[in-house]
Order: C-alpha cells, then structure tokens, then sequence
C-alpha cells in the first residue's frame, strides 16, 4: 500500500426517498468536481417529519480524497 496525504470534505446530501439515497446523491455530485475519491464516512442523520411520516433526509458524510 502506498503512502498517500487525504484531504476531506464535509457535505450534506438530501433526499425524499432514503438515507442511501442521500448519501448516493452526495458522491455523485461530488465526483463532478473531485477526483481521486477513496472513501465516506456518515457523520450525521436528519430527518424531516411531515404528518407523523419521515417526509425528507438530510445525511452529513464527510469524503475523503488523495491529493496528486
């Protein structure tokens, strides 16, 4: 394995759908702009309650990424 220095960042990805959903969403959109993504970590969950139902996600994840 080689050595590498990561850099991280900390985003909020949402959805109606699911938690996976929102983490999904979050990486993708992500992986437009970053390059050399390795890994995620959640860091947080949120959800939003409309009648008694889950209505909406929020996922906090950090994202880390090697710097070239």
């Amino acid at each position: 394995m080689s050595n590498h220095v990561y850099k991280l960042l900390e985003l909020t990805g949402s959805s109606s759908a699911s938690i996976e959903d929102a983490v999904a969403g979050a990486i993708a959109k992500a992986h437009e702009s970053v390059r050399n993504i390795q890994w995620f970590e959640v860091t947080g969950t949120r959800g939003h309650v409309t009648d008694g139902k889950i209505a909406h996600w929020q996922v906090t994840l950090k994202i880390g990424f090697t710097l070239k």
